[in-house]
């Protein structure tokens, strides 16, 4: 029977790191992983030359690199531990969603699979973190999801919030004070032109978002028919 390789916190950093990038995409460059880990582009060749030796990652020079079998399965497992770990903060201990992402990176290369599990059954098997992305199954499953960027939405649409990026503590912040979370539904008013700035309706209130800002954001239309609501999270 083979076994895992030891793998490293700096190497789970960055299977996670190509996986989340990866979206959408057959290949990451290592420009966009170094710019992701904030490494020297010389020090990402060198660690994706050693993940490459170990299986994990299939990498070649000016290529960029993609995640084996065995890599993704590290990835997600390690992904789940992160927003599992994200959630409990958030419901549990009541961390503010713009907190628990630093805290769950430091936390998820240690927690050990029994805690893994008694978080999942104490938070009731979750599917979804804070900022609405889809916590992995234990078995490595993650759902499909059909979603687009605010920038992305056409006018006149109303769409229902998906999920937002977590990397950024201010936007999270920003986002928080004007009720942008996952589940609340809002309409597009217009987007200007020329990359100009989009305008949406969310609780009778108009608010403007920047090309950077609305790329952080992601949503669905709401099918015909249904109606606009605007949940709150609970305090």
């Amino acid at each position: 029977m083979s076994r895992r390789p030891v793998i490293s916190q700096a190497m789970e950093d960055y299977l996670k790191a190509i996986y989340e990038l990866s979206r959408g995409e057959e290949r990451v460059s290592t420009s966009r992983v170094a710019e992701r880990l904030e490494c020297t582009p010389a020090s990402v060749t060198n660690m994706l030359q050693k993940l490459s030796s170990l299986n994990l990652v299939e990498y070649a020079r000016y290529r960029g690199v993609k995640l084996t079998s065995a890599g993704t399965k590290v990835a997600l497992e390690v992904l789940r531990h992160h927003r599992l770990i994200e959630l409990y903060l958030s419901e549990v201990l009541g961390y503010s969603w713009d907190k628990v992402h630093a805290e769950a990176d430091r936390l998820e290369h240690v927690i050990s699979e029994e805690f893994e599990d008694r978080i999942d059954e104490a938070l009731g098997f979750p599917a979804r973190d804070p900022h609405g992305d889809p916590i992995p199954t234990k078995d490595g499953q993650v759902p499909e999801e059909d979603v687009l960027s605010l920038w992305e939405a056409q006018e006149g649409q109303i769409l229902t919030i998906q999920r937002v990026s977590d990397r950024d503590s201010e936007v999270l912040r920003h986002l928080a004070a004007l009720g942008v979370y996952p589940q609340v539904q809002f309409s597009l008013l217009k987007k200007a032109p020329f990359n100009g700035p989009v305008h949406i309706n969310l609780n009778d209130e108009e608010h403007i978002f920047s090309e950077e800002l609305a790329r952080q954001i992601f949503v669905a239309p709401v099918r015909p028919g249904s109606d606009l609501h605007s949940p709150q999270p609970e305090e």
